[in-house]
């Protein structure tokens, strides 16, 4: 629940009443506003995509202040690789199918920040780097068990199901919706809409729009982003919605991996929905 969400600007008595929801963050102003997240299988299901399935694997606790400035990181150490399988240590590799795999690794469960890296399987089983490595924000409570009343990103492996933005498809092979103003994320744990994406003229939303993130309006954050597939199937009330990996736009997060705009981008141009790619968040 990483996110730059223009919810604040609703009111600190709504975020009292109802928690923070995603991974919106107090938004800049100017430009730099946050954007909203989005649910994984209705991102995927407009005509020009294809429906995706997600999956998670659950989270574990953690808690932590501070936010992270965002930039590039140093290469992982070569005692940081497993010898079986390439991957970093303490990473478990994904099922057969899965030949795609993003991991943010953060050094304690309290860290605001930590290293984004895209692996790709080879044919002989193991993993090399693709993408990364480079310097991200998560949470400011760190990673670990996420929910609507805490900024924290959630720990786990999750699928990778669909991506949206404010622009254009910059060309990515995943199912791409381009946001605009009537496009929501709904983070109103009372609502049977709850962590999925709808679209709806605002004033006729059939959930408190006041608690969901409006895709169109959450700024440079959302130009491109990445679905987190957390909190599907099924859908926990509060458990934690709207978890992206998206466009850093100079805010602190409440949830969503925030990533450098060259490095969002060269993601999504790599990730290919036939590798059937995932995400692993987790200390590293």
């Amino acid at each position: 629940m990483a996110r730059i969400s223009s919810r604040f600007a609703v009111g600190l008595a709504v975020v009292a009443a109802l928690g923070l929801g995603g991974c919106a963050t107090p938004a800049p102003t100017g430009p730099a506003a946050v954007a909203p997240r989005v649910d994984p299988a209705a991102l995927a299901a407009p005509p020009a995509a294809a429906r995706a399935a997600p999956g998670a694997t659950p989270a574990a606790p953690g808690v932590s202040p501070g936010a992270a400035p965002a930039g590039p990181a140093s290469p992982a150490a070569p005692d940081a690789k497993t010898a079986s399988t390439g991957l970093p240590a303490g990473v478990a590799a994904p099922p057969a199918g899965t030949n795609q795999l993003v991991t943010v690794l953060t050094p304690s469960a309290s860290s605001g920040s930590g290293e984004l890296r895209g692996w790709k399987r080879g044919a002989d089983g193991r993993w090399a780097g693709a993408v990364g490595p480079v310097r991200v924000r998560v949470g400011t409570d760190g990673v670990g068990t996420a929910s609507e009343r805490v900024n924290r990103t959630p720990r786990g492996t999750f699928a990778l199901p669909s991506a949206f933005g404010r622009q254009p498809n910059p060309g990515t092979r995943m199912p791409y919706r381009k946001v605009g103003t009537s496009d929501w994320w709904v983070s109103d744990p009372r609502s049977p809409a709850y962590n999925t994406y709808r679209h709806c003229t605002p004033g006729s939303c059939g959930f408190d729009e006041s608690a969901g993130e409006n895709l169109g309006q959450a700024g440079a954050s959302y130009d491109y982003a990445l679905v987190i597939g957390y909190n599907t199937g099924p859908v926990r009330k509060g458990a934690g919605s709207a978890f992206f990996v998206h466009v850093d736009a100079g805010a602190a997060s409440q949830g969503c991996v925030e990533v450098p705009r060259a490095t969002q981008l060269a993601l999504l141009r790599w990730l290919d929905p036939a590798q059937r790619p995932r995400i692993t968040i987790g200390l590293g």
